[in-house]
């Protein structure tokens, strides 16, 4: 027989209850009863790990986000790459493919990139795999180009520390032509000035700043086949790039959200100022008029336009996975992504051109000095910062303090761009292995510390005294070749598969408006058809990679193609993986691979903090306006 009291009437003398029972107070039973609090919706239970972002790192605040942004787009290739390229694609003629494919490619994927971290909270990997699993190899070769990347991003800002400890000195080392290290050809900036009307410079004759960039800095050997040996002083310096980076970045965004307040401002102030420094050279105008010139001829070139979008796609930080690990640190109801967007893309571009004037009024005062041409001064590759821009330190007053500042603001340039590709590293381990993680790297600091570890050993034949080679062909096949394959992935994994339209549908979720139809036809349509144009002309106008007057073995564009396969290969493995690994016959593998893991209802109302139960219950507003009814169920089974 089962009995049944309310709590207001006890039950102390029903007969069913045992003595024991009957010795139990009211105060006592009503004790263990559960608190109206504890059924209020207004306090449901705290997400759990399986929640999208129920446990991620957050923004502290908007402007972090955005310097983040920014810091990251904003990198030493807006300095030595663009300018480069500019110059040998075109001049004014290269803004045209240059702006064409960022209104139709860059900026319809970097709002691509962004909705699907804010919208998913994970890295790359994981949002893959959970939109569309068959493309989970995407994001892992995303990952891969920009681990890759991080092996030799570093050796930049290593020969930028070089020059800034050397900017300390009275006298500039590279000023000069009476060092142990200069050549019987070379010539300083006051051997030029001292010239007379009619005298020139001799043939073969070499300035001292590119001495003092092969000779002192560099050490550099024949060819890549002539390692000849470590460059200890180089050594050093990175392993304290590296140590910069880690004590940035070690405890995740809550570092590295305050370090780019000053990293991703601090190079607009120096740019300012050599800007207007450099506008008051001799033969300044004349750089800039020459940087700027159009040569229509060049448009119709492919490798122009495969430049123009390789630049794009590099600077944004398209198909890195970089963006959409940054963006999954937001809230997902963080409305002003698009806005964000714009502005990104704006900032980048403006950097761009501006850092463009800045280098090229220089090379025109040098030109001007040495009466030669302008394209006789270019050099190729990130020599064009380290060889030219120190020529105009001695224009300056103090020409040290503004040494100084120049290659700091390169090293800030260097370091916050940095944080974005670990940052992806480090949320693709936390993400992929929670068991590596929960037994070997069970603390943030510990990862990152690896990561870096594995990163500065990689780096290490970048600085051999045959390093400039292996880091030219890093650079080509890495941040081009491979970068093409993959952003043409990602655009067929997130535009075609998960759906265009679906995508815009999640902003519309996050934001409240509807992505307007010149991002839906981009998505659709332009970006991927755009993509794989390009992608095409990249491999029919394929031109081994080179530096300067070096002709690489044969053996070394295989080597590069190598680099290009550990990312390229990474997509079709993850699809044979998925399809390995699922359940039923071959079509339904492949049918569940293309559909996502997961319903948007279901997902907003979680990422939104509308949790369910773990039974389901269901939790009535009634409740917390009246105290719940408690019934006790007591009795004896006959």
């Amino acid at each position: 027989m089962v009995e049944k009291t309310e709590e207001n009437g006890l039950g102390i003398d029903n007969p069913a209850l045992t003595e024991d029972q009957k010795d139990i107070s009211p105060k006592e039973i009503e004790s263990t009863m559960p608190s109206k609090a504890s059924f209020s919706p207004l306090k449901a239970p705290p997400a759990t790990a399986g929640y999208p972002g129920a446990t991620r790192e957050k923004w502290s605040n908007k402007a972090q986000f955005i310097l983040a942004c920014v810091g990251y787009a904003v990198g030493l290739g807006n300095v030595w790459r663009f300018p480069y390229l500019c110059y040998k694609s075109g001049g004014g003629a290269f803004l045209i493919p240059y702006f064409l494919t960022l209104f139709l490619t860059g900026l319809p994927l970097l709002l691509l990139e962004f909705g699907l971290g804010q919208y998913i909270r994970y890295g790359p990997v994981e949002a893959f795999k959970k939109i569309t699993p068959l493309f989970k190899g995407t994001g892992v070769a995303t990952v891969m180009i920009t681990f890759l990347l991080t092996t030799y991003y570093n050796v930049i800002m290593t020969w930028a520390l070089f020059y800034l400890f050397a900017s300390f000195q009275s006298v500039l080392p590279w000023s000069q032509c009476n060092m142990t290290w200069n050549s019987e050809d070379c010539w300083s900036q006051d051997d030029y000035l001292n010239l007379g009307p009619n005298e020139t410079q001799p043939n073969g004759s070499i300035s001292s700043t590119q001495e003092y960039f092969d000779h002192r800095v560099l050490q550099i050997s024949g060819g890549i086949d002539e390692p000849n040996g470590m460059r200890w002083e180089l050594f050093g310096l990175l392993l304290l790039a590296w140590v910069l980076v880690y004590f940035c970045l070690f405890k995740g965004v809550a570092t590295s959200g305050k370090v780019v307040y000053f990293t991703a401002t601090f190079p607009y102030l120096v740019l300012i100022v050599l800007l207007i420094n450099g506008a008051l050279l001799d033969g300044a105008g004349d750089g800039i008029s020459f940087l700027f010139k159009p040569r229509w001829e060049l448009l119709k070139k492919a490798s122009v336009w495969e430049a123009a979008a390789a630049q794009n796609f590099n600077s944004i930080g398209i198909a890195f996975g970089s963006m959409i690990a940054l963006s999954s640190y937001n809230e997902f109801k963080n409305r002003s992504i698009v806005r964000d967007t714009l502005t990104i893309c704006g900032i980048n571009c403006f950097t761009s051109i501006f850092a463009s004037c800045v280098i090229f009024s220089a090379l025109g005062y040098i030109a001007k000095v040495q009466g030669a041409d302008i394209e006789d001064v270019v050099v190729q590759g990130p020599g064009l910062v380290f060889v030219v821009y120190p020529v105009v330190f001695n224009t300056m007053p103090v020409p040290q303090l503004w040494s100084v500042l120049f290659f700091l603001m390169l090293v800030c340039l260097g370091i916050d761009s940095q944080f974005a590709m670990v940052e992806v590293v480090v949320a693709t381990f936390n993400e992929g292995f929670p068991k590596l993680r929960q037994f070997y790297f069970n603390r943030k600091e510990i990862l990152v510390l690896y990561i870096c570890i594995i990163s500065f050993l990689l780096g290490l034949p970048n600085i051999t005294r045959g390093g400039m080679y292996f880091f030219q062909i890093m650079d080509w096949y890495t941040a081009v070749i491979s970068l093409f394959f993959v952003a043409m992935g990602e655009a067929v994994a997130v535009c075609w598969v998960y759906g265009g339209n679906r995508l815009a549908k999640n902003i519309e979720a996050m934001t409240g408006s509807y992505p307007n139809v010149y991002f839906r036809a981009c998505w659709l349509i332009i970006s991927p058809l755009l993509i794989l144009a390009i992608l095409i002309f990249t491999i029919v106008d394929y031109k081994p990679v080179t530096y300067g007057d070096y002709v690489y073995p044969a053996w070394c564009q295989g080597l590069g193609w190598c680099v290009a396969l550990l990312s390229i290969l990474c997509m079709p493995i993850g699809a044979i993986h998925t399809l390995a690994t699922s359940k039923g016959s071959m079509k339904d593998r492949l049918l569940d691979g293309l559909k996502a893991q997961f319903d948007d209802e279901t997902h907003i109302k979680q990422c939104e903090g509308h949790y369910d139960l773990d039974h389901d219950l269901d939790l009535d507003l009634e409740m917390t306006s009246k105290p719940p009814s408690y019934d006790m169920v007591v009795g004896n089974v006959a």
